[in-house]
């Protein structure tokens, strides 16, 4: 290994390794993300490992220590390929196949006809409307998308710093290095407009510009990777499949601000993310390009990792910093603000994942050529976890200003079993409902904020007309009230009434005077509340009221769920016609609800009756079902 000591260095490096890549007569990479993983992906690439390393045809190496097999085929570990819905993915190169929902099994026809002998397996293609896509860069999920951030993720091997650098990695960190000065730095950010990916839309460069002028010198970079969303897995996806995207948008930072130290504040709960981040780091600094004396330059950073409990609040500057500190991590009163006392009360540039990944590219192509992509106000990329009841779940990548219709219909294939599409959450428990006058609204942070919703960091949860919106407004209060840190009455006590009122309403026991209550709550702590998560927890609750109040009108009034969802309102009913009087569901009735003779139909006690739905699960004759 050599060290890279200068920028020659580092560009001999990238050309011998991209050559090495280009020269492979086969790639295979089997997406490792932690959704493919759970799926088996870890097996199959065991058994590709097995296949290769016994065909005496084919010379190989691979393992943890090497970085690329000397032999005509690669094996490899991506990150995440973002096609959730259809994995275990595995892409093979230079062909360009995609092969999906990859079992074990198919491993041995996969090695024999593909890698051997070039033909292509069919029925592990992708299909859609009867058609029957080969390349990867063909399938309308990955067609219609602008993937910038995540273009390496699921085409490199995570592990090795080796793709990374043949991919162009760290060379936006040596033009910085030895090209530019840190005012140009934070200059060419402030000018592409790149406004912070996670949540708040704060302009980057502005919040950079505010930290390299505080007199205090000692300033730090902190990375926000405690992505706690529901349905939210943007960042953990980045982490996992192009980390040193990420470490390097960090590093221009802290050259930019003139900060020394940083950290990366990951969630205990991505174990893979953390492993990754720990070998790139490592990794990084054996090569010179992390640590004393970068390229041998004068610039030097040292970058830690600080597992967070998995607190949604501390999501929240002041409580992430806290929490790096070895404090509770709990919000404070601002002013101060981060950029002037965050980390050990010392200056501290703080932004998420997805910020530092699109750094290097606004480096290396220019603001001017950022500002092409997206509408003027809010330029780039964002990437979305687009999750629910849409056919093509996973992680995507479009230009800021795209519209719903083509997120949810173009690239996520529309509703699942062709049901009715009723709303999109938005931004997470933070954020707020979007129905179908909105499909055609632009994705960005100001057309959202009129709508009364705010792109949050990414998650795209779609429901159809069979969702119940008080209950989703009941799941995400709960989640919210679960995790309120308690530091201000606001929102500790109002997120706790708003929840009671609600299980309220779903039980059946609601009344009408209860909807001006929530409302009345929902303005409390939006305008009381210590921090921008407490004024923001009521935003689910405040939008289905506005956009769905007739559901809670029929929930208190009528006492009734017309998805079914809500099992406390749920009406059982027995048809005379179909009973046979066989008394099944009266013996498997946990509660003596239903009563009847044999050959005679039944009836139920519907003031006994628990709603458990044993009764009709129960039925061969399918005589018993919910009253609409």
């Amino acid at each position: 290994m050599q060290k890279v000591e200068n920028r020659e260095i580092l560009n001999n490096l990238r050309d011998s390794e991209g050559q090495q890549i280009a020269q492979s007569r086969c790639r295979i990479l089997i997406c490792a993300g932690t959704g493919c993983l759970a799926g088996g992906s870890g097996e199959v690439y065991d058994k590709m490992c097995e296949l290769v390393a016994n065909e005496p045809d084919v010379e190989v190496q691979f393992g943890a220590e090497i970085a690329h097999g000397d032999g005509p085929v690669d094996i490899k570990k991506s990150g995440c390929h973002g096609f959730c819905e259809m994995g275990p993915l595995m892409r093979i190169e230079p062909m360009g196949i995609l092969y999906t929902k990859v079992k074990l099994e198919d491993c041995e026809a996969i090695f024999e006809r593909t890698i051997k002998h070039g033909d292509v397996i069919r029925h592990l293609l992708y299909k859609q409307n009867g058609i029957e896509y080969q390349k990867q860069e063909e399938i309308p999920f990955y067609k219609k998308q602008t993937r910038l951030v995540l273009e390496n993720c699921g085409h490199i091997d995570a592990e090795h710093i080796e793709e990374s650098i043949a991919h162009g990695g760290y060379q936006a960190l040596a033009k910085v290095l030895f090209d530019m000065t840190p005012d140009q730095v934070v200059n060419e950010i402030l000018e592409s407009n790149l406004r912070g990916r996670g949540g708040g839309g704060f302009q980057t460069g502005y919040k950079w510009k505010q930290v390299a002028r505080q007199p205090e010198k000692i300033r730090y970079v902190v990375c926000n990777g405690d992505e706690g969303d529901p349905g939210a897995f943007m960042d953990r996806s980045i982490m996992e499949g192009d980390p040193h995207k990420m470490i390097e948008g960090m590093m221009i930072a802290a050259y930019a601000v003139g900060a020394q130290e940083g950290y990366i504040y990951v969630r205990a709960e991505y174990p893979l993310a953390i492993s990754r981040l720990k070998k790139a780091i490592q990794d990084a600094e054996q090569w010179g390009l992390l640590g004393e004396h970068v390229m041998g330059t004068d610039f030097s950073f040292r970058l830690h990792i600080n597992r967070g409990a998995g607190a949604f609040v501390c999501g929240e500057g002041s409580a992430l910093t806290a929490s790096i500190e070895g404090n509770r991590g709990m919000p404070r009163v601002k002013p101060p603000r981060t950029v002037e006392q965050g980390l050990f009360e010392k200056p501290t540039v703080l932004n998420n994942v997805e910020t530092y990944a699109n750094v290097p590219m606004i480096i290396l192509k220019g603001a001017a050529w950022y500002k092409t992509i997206g509408p003027e106000n809010s330029p780039g990329t964002k990437a979305f976890a687009l999750t629910g009841s849409v056919k093509n779940t996973g992680l995507i990548e479009v230009p800021m200003g795209t519209t719903l219709r083509e997120v949810i219909f173009d690239i996520g294939g529309g509703i699942k079993g062709d049901a009715d599409f009723k709303a999109v959450q938005i931004g997470g428990p933070s954020g707020g409902c979007l129905i179908t006058p909105h499909l055609d609204i632009s994705l960005d942070f100001d057309s959202l904020k009129k709508m009364g919703a705010m792109i949050g960091s990414g998650g795209l949860v779609v429901m159809d007309s069979n969702t119940c919106m008080v209950e989703v407004a009941r799941f995400f209060m709960n989640f919210t009230q679960n995790e309120s840190c308690g530091k201000c009455v606001p929102c500790r006590e109002g997120t706790k009434r708003m929840l009671e009122i609600l299980e309220r309403i779903v039980a059946g026991n609601g009344v009408l005077e209860d909807l001006d209550l929530l409302e009345e709550l929902a303005t409390m702590i939006t305008e009381t509340a210590l921090c921008g998560l407490g004024k923001s927890a009521a935003l689910p609750v405040m939008s289905t009221l506005k956009l769905f109040r007739d559901e809670y009108i029929e929930h208190v009034v009528d006492k009734k769920c017309a998805s079914h969802t809500c099992s406390a309102l749920r009406h059982f009913v027995i048809s005379a016609e179909l009973c046979k009087g066989c008394s099944k569901c009266a013996r498997n009735c946990p509660v003596g609800a239903i009563s009847g003779k044999i050959k005679e139909p039944f009836v139920i006690d519907d003031a006994v009756c628990i709603k458990c739905g044993a009764c009709e699960s129960n039925c061969a004759f399918g005589a018993i079902h919910v009253e609409a």
